[in-house]
């Protein structure tokens, strides 16, 4: 039965392991958009970049102890070619800077990453988005 508050499309938003989760979603699903905030190990699956048919957001922590300098430049280097995929690095901050109450949290980076993620997701999934 179809809802009324709903316009029928999914997403999907993860966080450290469901980042990777959510990259794995715009690949091997048919959710409509989806966000990766400091999805871990994406790096080491980036022969599966190609496949990314569904448009993807990444957040990135510029310092993140759990994804190093070097995967976040071969991340970007392997979806740099890839329309459908958008990436954000933020300066200054670590892994779980969109986590409150955490030490690693970072008030202004998760305010600017939540607004393009709602952003993001109310452009894909439509106006009918809730949070």
């Amino acid at each position: 039965m179809a809802s009324p508050n709903s316009t029928g499309k999914v997403g999907s938003v993860g966080f450290c392991l469901g980042g990777k989760l959510a990259y794995f979603m715009a690949i091997r699903t048919d959710a409509d958009a989806n966000v990766s905030y400091y999805g871990v190990d994406i790096d080491k699956n980036l022969g599966e970049a190609t496949k990314i048919q569904k448009p993807l957001i990444l957040h990135l922590g510029e310092n993140d102890e759990f994804v190093s300098p070097t995967a976040q430049a071969s991340i970007q280097q392997g979806m740099k070619d890839n329309p459908l995929v958008t990436i954000y690095r933020y300066e200054g901050v670590s892994h779980g800077f969109n986590r409150v109450g955490s030490s690693a949290y970072r008030q202004e980076a998760a305010e600017l990453a939540r607004d393009r993620t709602l952003a993001f997701l109310k452009q894909h999934l439509g106006s009918g988005v809730k949070v």
